[in-house]
């Protein structure tokens, strides 16, 4: 039987992901939870997954390009997003969300997560 755990986000070191995004994470059974941080003008650039994902707006504004139209989604706000819905992010102001995926991003505890590293959250063009 799993065993319940307890975490603290001030416990879990923010990863740098480019100049603009940072992000943490936990990892339960079978679903994750990320904390990312995105600074105004951030550029998570189009990409899809085979898990769903819930993203709720903490704090700012992030808007998604999805089904070819954009959705601005700010603080209080939550967007449910189905798998392999192709979708990117700008945030209209500094920001921070929760995101829950099930099941866990693979690719991001392997690393193997290139669309957010290096140049590719390079501030959006005004």
């Amino acid at each position: 039987m799993a065993q319940s755990t307890h975490h603290r986000w001030a416990d879990i070191p923010p990863e740098q992901m480019n100049p603009h995004v940072t992000r943490q994470y936990i990892t339960g059974t079978r679903t994750m939870l990320a904390r990312i941080v995105l600074k105004k003008g951030a550029l998570v650039p189009l990409h899809h997954h085979m898990h769903e994902q819930i993203c709720h707006v903490v704090q700012g504004a992030l808007e998604f390009r999805l089904e070819g139209r954009n959705v601005a989604v700010r603080a209080g706000e939550i967007l449910c997003i189905p798998p392999n819905l192709p979708h990117q992010v700008a945030a209209l102001e500094d920001s921070i969300a929760l995101d829950i995926f099930n099941p866990q991003r693979q690719d991001w505890i392997d690393g193997d997560d290139a669309y957010l590293r290096g140049g590719s959250g390079a501030p959006a063009a005004p």
